[in-house]
């Protein structure tokens, strides 16, 4: 391989293991406007895209350790990484493409070892945001705690009501008397 190639390669490679995620995609039809745009979209959701030699990039997924994503370096491929949201990402990507007559097209991924279809991605694309899955973790969590406080709080408001009675019955008793 020649040096520059190998430069290329080892600056690949650096990319792809400072990454949580990987998609690959086919970029072809996509104009340089087009393609502005679509990184300017992933810059926002702390993700970068960047075309691929595939002969090149075979040699990086070997060296990051990467398994099963061979089949899909066929044609034009880029990828698209980061450290960001994967699910976010997927998003941007899913919305760019309706948006662009379906370019480009999703080929598969790579999130934490897994490996991943394009119809995994655009189901990763169909969650709910990061902070709205937080939310909704805390509040399956706190649902038992804010009932046991309800009932305990109900325990309370009973054993005062009994102690109130009993209190204006030995009034109405030395009243009597």
């Amino acid at each position: 391989m020649r040096p520059e190639k190998k430069s290329i390669g080892a600056e690949l490679t650096t990319k792809v293991k400072g990454s949580g995620y990987i998609f690959l995609a086919d970029y072809r039809g996509l104009s340089v406007a087009k393609t502005a745009i679509l990184r300017k979209r992933l810059n926002g959701v702390s993700a970068k895209i960047q075309v691929v030699k595939n002969r090149v990039f075979k040699h990086v997924l070997k060296d990051a350790g990467i398994t099963g994503l061979d089949a899909s370096l066929k044609g034009a491929s880029a990828m698209v990484y980061g450290s960001g949201d994967p699910v976010a990402v997927a998003k941007v990507l899913k919305d760019f493409i309706k948006e662009n007559d379906k370019k480009p097209v999703l080929k598969s991924g790579s999130l934490q070892g897994a490996v991943l279809t394009a119809l995994d991605i655009d189901a990763l694309a169909a969650m709910p945001a990061r902070k709205v899955m937080l939310g909704m973790v805390v509040g399956t969590i706190a649902a038992p705690m804010s009932g046991l406080v309800g009932v305990l709080s109900q325990k309370l408001s009973s054993l005062l009501y009994v102690l109130k009675a009993a209190e204006e019955k030995k009034g109405k008793a030395a009243a009597a008397a």
